[in-house]
């Protein structure tokens, strides 16, 4: 693995460099001093050498929507191939770092230089804050040396981008990969069509989980807006009120006109497998491809990194179906 030497820094915002206003903690600009002040004071620090850019306005990561994942691939894309880094370093907040980290993985397919996202839990400056910590373990990981690829990194874990989720807000140990069954058939190559050069647009996305007395109409109602996509969160192994002669309907109408329709397990360790129940087995039937193992934040992020090339939905479901970067197979 080689060490990454000239970093991009990407400061989108977050509580790592939030301060205080009357209205509570809020996002602020002027980072990048507070981080090379920070940095003077421990020489003893290996890190490489960084470059900061700031993402304007920095947000609340509980504003982030997929424009702001867009702004973010560009950023990145610009450090590599016009700045010449090496590797990444996005300061992100922790409400969405997870989704981020995963819509990430898929947006930058082809991306030679690893890129880790990082936050905190407290911002820095605070009493017992996380964030220099957190920001210099990752500075620090990236000089040693990390595999292309996104990654998250926090409170000394380095995790995959697409397994990754945010477990608790109490602790400084805020995101995990929980342990799920990824025994998917992989992508023999990655299409052109995904590449991280290749442009992406917004989509519209639904996440609907099931749940005892969801109505038909309720579903209906969802899908006949202009959903492109819909990740529905099923019960156990993909199962679901299979007797809903009316549910099954319209999940199959909005398949047909081309809604693509993903599924995935409720359960933190599910996965997908359709056949085990009849129940399964008549719900897979109006259109559902499985997400397998697959998280709601990697589940997510894949759709709209495949709708957002403006792949058909036959295409669209083929490569769902199939690990492009470990998120769905070990």
């Amino acid at each position: 693995m080689p060490a990454s030497r000239n970093i991009l820094v990407l400061y989108t915002g977050g509580t790592i460099g939030m301060q205080q206003s009357a209205e509570g903690l809020m996002p602020a600009s002027g980072f990048a001093s507070r981080l090379r002040e920070q940095q003077d004071q421990q020489p003893q620090l290996q890190l490489p050498d960084w470059q900061f850019r700031e993402l304007l306005p920095p947000i609340d990561s509980a504003n982030m929507n997929q424009a702001n994942w867009l702004a973010i691939a560009e950023a990145i894309r610009a450090g590599v191939e016009q700045d010449g880094c090496d590797g990444v370093l996005v300061l992100h907040g922790t409400d969405t770092l997870a989704y981020s980290a995963a819509a990430l993985s898929f947006l930058l397919l082809g991306l030679d230089v690893p890129v880790l996202l990082t936050g905190a839990m407290l911002p820095a400056g605070a009493p017992g804050s996380d964030a220099w910590s957190n920001l210099f373990g990752a500075m620090q990981t990236l000089h040693t040396g990390v595999e292309p690829g996104v990654h998250l990194y926090f409170s000394g874990q380095l995790m995959h981008g697409a397994r990754a989720s945010k477990r608790g807000t109490a602790t400084l140990d805020a995101f995990a990969v929980q342990p799920r069954e990824r025994h998917g058939q992989r992508a023999p190559n990655i299409p052109a069509a995904l590449d991280y050069r290749q442009p992406r647009r917004p989509v519209s996305l639904a996440v609907l989980p099931l749940y005892p007395g969801i109505q038909a109409a309720q579903v209906r109602a969802m899908l006949t807006s202009d959903v492109q996509g819909l990740l529905l969160e099923c019960y156990g192994s993909g199962t679901g009120p299979a007797d809903d002669a009316e549910l099954l309907a319209a999940l199959k109408q909005a398949h047909e006109r081309g809604v693509v329709l993903a599924a995935i397990s409720q359960c933190p360790q599910g996965h997908v497998e359709f056949g085990i129940y009849a129940a399964g087995s008549k719900l897979a039937a109006t259109g559902l491809v499985s997400g397998g193992g697959m998280t709601r934040e990697a589940a997510l992020g894949k759709l709209f990194s495949l709708l957002g090339t403006g792949m058909s939905q036959k295409e669209v479901e083929h490569w769902f179906a199939l690990d492009l970067c470990g998120e769905r197979a070990d």
